[in-house]
């Protein structure tokens, strides 16, 4: 048996943390390694605890979750790739949600989803199959995202026309399955194709990609 994905929950309600716990840890592949009810707690307590996934609230007293956010993913000492971290919050226009991703959050979740969402998610971020919540994580930077003014970089004149197909598909928000379907390729292609992009563009993950594809028009 695999080991199960840790997780580190980081929110400043403690009822909250205790429901997430109990959601998490009925788990068999799933399991809570930590607790902190603010951002600066939760930064010693990711690195006391080394999680796979960390739920980080994005309002926290002391130290907010963006700050911790930050401060966590430019730590060398959590490992290349550090830990990924969604970020929680009460409604889905939130800017401070896009701006953690920008910072390189790996997604954000309402806090009201619903339990077997809140599963699948955390698994698909540990698993970089797909974007969390793609259709509101597009929303989100169709919202937010500035108009795109600056030249697309060089590095995408390198990718293959294929390449270019499956990150416009990718841009989109669609998993490695529904691209698979949708270009007739296995799952394994698909995964193969996404890392030589992911490569090739410095992006460390798939929705940094779809924050490439708005900053630069490409989506």
């Amino acid at each position: 048996m695999t080991n199960p994905i840790r997780v580190a929950l980081v929110d400043d309600q403690a009822l909250f943390r205790a429901g997430i716990r109990m959601v998490i840890d009925s788990q068999p592949d799933l399991e809570v390694v930590g607790e902190a009810g603010d951002g600066a707690e939760g930064v010693r307590v990711v690195r006391a605890t080394r999680p796979d996934v960390v739920l980080m609230d994005i309002r926290m007293p002391v130290v907010d979750g963006l700050t911790a956010t930050a401060e966590l993913l430019s730590d060398p000492t959590l490992g290349d790739p550090p830990p990924r971290v969604v970020m929680l919050t009460t409604f889905d226009l939130d800017e401070a949600a896009a701006r953690a991703i920008r910072q390189g959050a790996s997604g954000f979740l309402l806090k009201d989803a619903d339990p077997e969402f809140l599963l699948a998610a955390i698994r698909s971020v540990h698993a970089g199959s797909a974007v969390i919540a793609a259709s509101a994580t597009r929303d989100l930077f169709a919202h937010f995202a500035a108009p795109a003014t600056e030249p697309v970089p060089a590095s995408y004149d390198e990718l293959t026309e294929r390449e270019r197909e499956i990150f416009a598909l990718a841009a989109r928000g669609l998993s490695n399955a529904e691209i698979a379907e949708r270009e007739f390729l296995s799952e394994a292609t698909v995964k193969t194709h996404i890392s030589r992009i992911l490569a090739k563009l410095s992006l460390r993950d798939r929705v940094q990609l779809v924050v490439f594809a708005f900053e630069h028009g490409l989506a």
